[in-house]
């Protein structure tokens, strides 16, 4: 994350689908369940929902089938209306935006990737990259010039001309995220990108959106069923089950605490050593003197094992990424994790 200033502010909203959902939402109780209301023929795809997504940020939204995340990702683009609540993009209310100011928003500053790839098969790779620039009516020699850049940003130089169908399945996900690259968006939404991947293409994959992520430090919101995944890429997780978010943290808050049984069964199988970072569980030096060789917050515990199991410090200081020491490891806590 690059600062702590929302780009995405969603505050309490509610996505109802039903014969009329607004006269339902003026009448929920505090002690409504997801099922009572499908009972009365109700379904909240969003329900209750808060949360902010900071510039630079990745934000992963997971959840098994039907729990509203990609209904939640609808909602923060506005491709569906909200029955409830306010989402704010850069300080607009979305809900109160024209349709050619909605637009306009979509064109200049979001981007959207899903599952299935949706390119023309009839149109070059080249081609596909610069449609929606052709929507835009951008003239042809600037269009060209800005695909052929972020075909190579995706490692497909020398493919501009083939078709669609002459492409891997990772070179076809590949197009999908250089022609949404190709508006130059603040905000990138990701429904399941690499959900249709064999898992080495897929991992693949991962690591080129990481280093894309590098590169251009987008605002990026992630939706994955794919626990591995989310910890992989994400800044923060947020968890969802009948269209509430269960909990939003780090990746080593949701691992170390997690806030309801719902979460817990999601970490259950994870091996924490692999995701908890030494700042995540540093504590605060508090005039403590601490000797000897530091580490980099960054680290896993995983990766500091052999250090772990070698050194007789009982603290070990903990630095970020300018050299502060941003507090102190304890040993046996690390350990505790290690061999859990």
């Amino acid at each position: 994350m690059t600062d702590n200033q929302p780009v995405i502010s969603c505050r309490n909203a509610w996505k109802i689908f039903g014969d009329d959902p607004e006269l339902f939402y003026k009448n929920i109780t505090a002690d409504m369940s997801f099922e009572d209301m499908r009972q009365k023929g109700y379904i909240a795809g969003v329900r209750d929902v808060s949360v902010d997504v900071a510039k630079g940020e990745m934000l992963v939204i997971m959840g098994l089938s039907g729990s509203g995340k990609s209904t939640l990702v609808r909602c923060l683009s506005r491709l569906h209306d909200i029955t409830a609540g306010t989402i704010t993009v850069d300080g607009q209310d979305l809900g109160s935006l024209s349709e050619r100011e909605l637009i306009e928003l979509r064109r200049s500053k979001m981007g959207m990737v899903f599952q299935s790839f949706g390119l023309l098969p009839h149109r070059t790779v080249l081609e596909n990259v610069a449609f929606p620039l052709e929507m835009r009516g951008q003239d042809k020699h600037e269009r060209r010039k800005r695909a052929l850049e972020v075909i190579e940003l995706v490692g497909l130089s020398g493919r501009e001309d083939y078709f669609p169908r002459e492409l891997s399945g990772g070179q076809q996900q590949r197009v999908g995220i250089a022609r949404s690259l190709a508006i130059e968006p603040d905000i990138w939404f990701l429904d399941e990108p690499f959900s249709a991947l064999d898992p080495l293409i897929r991992r693949e994959m991962q690591d080129e959106f990481l280093r894309l992520q590098e590169m251009l430090g987008k605002t990026i919101v992630f939706i994955t069923h794919d626990f591995d995944e989310a910890l992989r890429l994400a800044d923060r997780i947020a968890i969802m089950k009948d269209g509430a978010v269960e909990q939003c943290a780090t990746p080593d808050q949701i691992v170390l605490n997690p806030a309801t049984d719902y979460v817990a069964k999601f970490t259950e199988d994870i091996d924490k050593a692999r995701v908890v970072h030494a700042g995540a569980i540093a504590k605060p030096v508090n005039g403590t003197a601490v000797s000897g060789e530091p580490i980099s917050s960054k680290k896993t515990i995983q990766e500091l094992a052999r250090l772990l199991v070698d050194d007789d410090r009982d603290l070990i200081p903990v630095t970020s990424d300018n050299g502060k020491v941003v507090g102190n490891l304890d040993r046996v806590q690390a350990l505790d994790i290690l061999l859990r």
